[in-house]
């Protein structure tokens, strides 16, 4: 890399989608079952929190923290004995945050039919400093046309997410001036 090549200086350079893209997989075993005995919901979302938790340390360089889960949806149950496979990947970043996007698979352990997807997750990542304060991330650079689309799908998730918060705000702030004590 020459002079040329380095960012100015405070900058962080960018990262291309693949450099922090991961997978975590775990066998799912009688104690990770529900009621139904199929696999918990909470199991899965602990495993797609540590696996996009690994994506956001990875991606910022350090520790980042849990913001939000925009979304889970479970399209299939997952049953004891099956091998779970989550991936995950930055999909956008901001200025300290960053939208990781998972995919959630499942296959027989005992089997080699291919594994299918069961579910997926996006979360939002802070990246934070040793004092909990946030830090700059660097900029996801996407690679592939399907990067491309899930960086787009990320910026109107974050559209949604901040009107969201925006209108709820207007309308407690609305609700308190009226005298309305919930």
């Amino acid at each position: 890399m020459t002079d040329q090549d380095q960012p100015p200086e405070g900058e962080i350079p960018a990262k291309p989608t693949a450099a922090s893209r991961t997978t975590l997989s775990h066998i799912m075993t009688g104690s990770d079952t529900n009621l139904l005995g199929t696999v918990h919901g909470g199991v899965i979302m602990k495993l797609v929190d540590d696996a996009a938790g690994a994506v956001a340390g990875r991606h910022s360089g350090g520790p980042a923290v849990t913001a939000s889960m925009d979304e889970m949806v479970f399209l299939e149950p997952v049953r004891v004995g099956d091998l779970v496979h989550v991936r995950a990947q930055v999909n956008w970043t901001g200025r300290s945050s960053m939208e990781v996007g998972v995919r959630v698979l499942a296959e027989r352990w005992n089997e080699s039919t291919p594994a299918q997807q069961v579910g997926t997750a996006y979360l939002v990542f802070a990246a934070v400093d040793e004092d909990g304060k946030p830090r700059r991330v660097p900029e996801v650079v996407p690679e592939t046309e399907r990067d491309k689309r899930r960086y787009q799908e990320a910026q109107i998730r974050r559209t949604h997410r901040l009107a969201r918060r925006r209108a709820i705000k207007e309308l407690r702030e609305q609700r308190a001036a009226e005298g309305i004590d919930d």
